[in-house]
């Protein structure tokens, strides 16, 4: 191997190295209000209503998903060093801002600022898409989405940090220390990424007009793209903040237990991206959508089974002949010398099942009577009304594997996205990038509103997941129908080229 390929080979690994933990430092930046305007609500230093609560939590991920856009362009045409480096110190400006906030109105611009590292995002696939070879392209954005587990980062480290900043709640003021630290990081990072790294262009896109940069926005690809994107990415970022109410009133479990259980699900989506990557580039992004997209309707349809306990008319016991009833007890009816026995009721059994660990429905049925001592009963008159009970625990442990097995699922079908991108648009991996980044930026503000709409339409917690099982019924419907036209249109010819979709 001569001294070019191996400097070559050391600078895509630097770009990838570099560019994955940048991008895991925006991603925890970007999800800080998550867990900062929790902690000072719950502490009672600011008093924000559930209203303002909402949109501080999701303003910058409005903002991040929006300028992915322009921020895909922008390194189209300057390249990713460049734009990332300039990225990250904007972003620390109003980061810094932050630790002088002191009312809503200074929370909600200061959010709206450091919203900015949620594009970069489109920075990243652009750039670190460039360093490698078509075939390597998936597993490389694949490590690169790892930092993903950035929100994770900041979901388990920040409550413990703001403890001590506080002093345990004896100095209040000391929350504000905590974004100066995310400020100072990212500015640290910027310096670290641009000294390490190279800048490189898409040779074939220099000298584009804007417009030109622009016009994979026509081709309905991207839009179909976009939609994979809404699912398993703004599912993700959705499912990252819902899951801590959902645990909290589902199953009655404390606050920091529910962000454990809640970690469950979004450390190991994150981290899973590398493997997904890696099984697009081995198997076709196309197939892996495929199976990912079937894992989740089954997982998302497993998981809107509620917690319930439903009682139903069951069978009933009818009198064999006429006479009158000479004794009624729990466990049998005398009409005459005749004996009825009844099923016993076993009501009072459910009250502990809860204390069990139940993974099927329970079905249990008994009969009441509904006559008394001394009634005339006639031939196949109705002596005791019959009960069916069913019991479903919906098991806390069978939930939290269920979501595990989503958020894994999730997580490579991120991977796969992507992989599509720079295969069918390698001229304009930023712009395209950018936009599938939008509408999956866009999933993750859109979807925690819509799941509350929801909640607050069927009073049904588990409405989330009847969504997210539709939506992924359609991007499977989408993906088959795709597939089935283009195949019957060019068959045999496209049989083997079809991997690629």
């Amino acid at each position: 191997m001569d001294n070019t390929n191996i400097e070559n080979k050391k600078d895509s690994i630097i770009a990838l190295t570099m560019s994955t933990i940048a991008f895991t430092v925006c991603f925890a930046s970007w999800l800080i209000n998550g867990v900062l305007v929790t902690y000072l609500v719950d502490a009672q230093i600011f008093s924000f209503d559930k209203s303002q609560f909402g949109w501080l939590i999701g303003i910058p991920i409005l903002t991040g998903s929006i300028m992915r856009l322009p921020v895909g362009i922008l390194t189209d045409k300057y390249g990713g060093r460049i734009v990332f480096t300039f990225l990250m110190l904007l972003s620390a400006i109003p980061m810094y801002f932050l630790s002088m906030a002191n009312n809503y109105t200074d929370f909600l611009i200061a959010s709206l600022g450091f919203g900015f590292t949620g594009a970069s995002f489109a920075v990243g696939i652009a750039y670190v898409s460039l360093w490698f070879k078509k075939e390597k392209q998936g597993t490389a954005l694949g490590i690169f989405g790892v930092g993903n587990v950035g929100a994770a980062i900041t979901s388990i480290l920040g409550p413990t940090i703001l403890t001590k900043l506080t002093d345990n709640m004896t100095n209040p003021e000391g929350w504000r220390t905590f974004p100066k630290i995310y400020s100072l990081v990212l500015i640290i990072m910027a310096i670290i990424f641009f000294f390490t790294t190279k800048t490189k262009l898409i040779e074939s896109a220099k000298g584009q007009s804007f417009y030109q940069r622009l016009a994979p926005l026509k081709n309905p690809r991207v839009w179909r793209f976009g939609i994979y994107y809404f699912l398993v990415f703004g599912g993700f970022v959705s499912l990252s903040q819902w899951l801590i109410p959902y645990y909290i009133n589902v199953y009655s479990v404390s606050v920091a237990f529910a962000g454990v259980l809640a970690s469950a699900f979004s450390l190991p989506s994150g981290l899973i991206r590398a493997l997904g990557g890696w099984l697009s580039d081995k198997f076709g992004a196309r197939k892996v959508m495929y199976y990912i997209l079937a894992v989740c309707i089954i997982g998302f349809t497993m998981l809107s089974i509620p917690k319930m306990e439903i009682r139903s008319p069951g069978e009933g016991l009818l009198a064999l002949s006429s006479g009158i009833v000479t004794k009624v007890s729990a466990d049998s009816i005398f009409v005459d010398k005749i004996a009825y026995k009844l099923k016993p009721n076993i009501a009072e059994k459910n009250l502990e099942l809860d204390n069990n660990f139940i993974i099927f429905p329970i079905i249990e049925t008994w009969q009441e009577p509904i006559v008394k001592i001394g009634d005339k009963i006639k031939k196949k008159q109705l002596l005791a009304t019959g009960i069916t009970n069913i019991y479903f625990q919906a098991n806390i442990i069978i939930f939290t594997i269920l979501v595990f097995i989503s958020g894994i699922a999730m997580g490579i079908g991120m991977a796969a996205v992507y992989k599509f991108i720079p295969q069918y648009f390698p001229d304009s991996v930023g712009v395209t990038g950018g936009i599938v980044g939008v509408i999956g930026g866009l999933g993750g503000f859109v979807c925690p509103i819509l799941f509350g709409y929801l909640l607050r339409l069927t009073g049904l917690w588990i409405s989330c997941w009847i969504f997210l099982a539709i939506l992924s019924i359609c991007c499977l419907s989408w993906l088959h129908f795709v597939v089935t036209r283009m195949l019957n249109q060019k068959s045999p010819e496209l049989i083997n080229r079809i991997d690629g979709l």
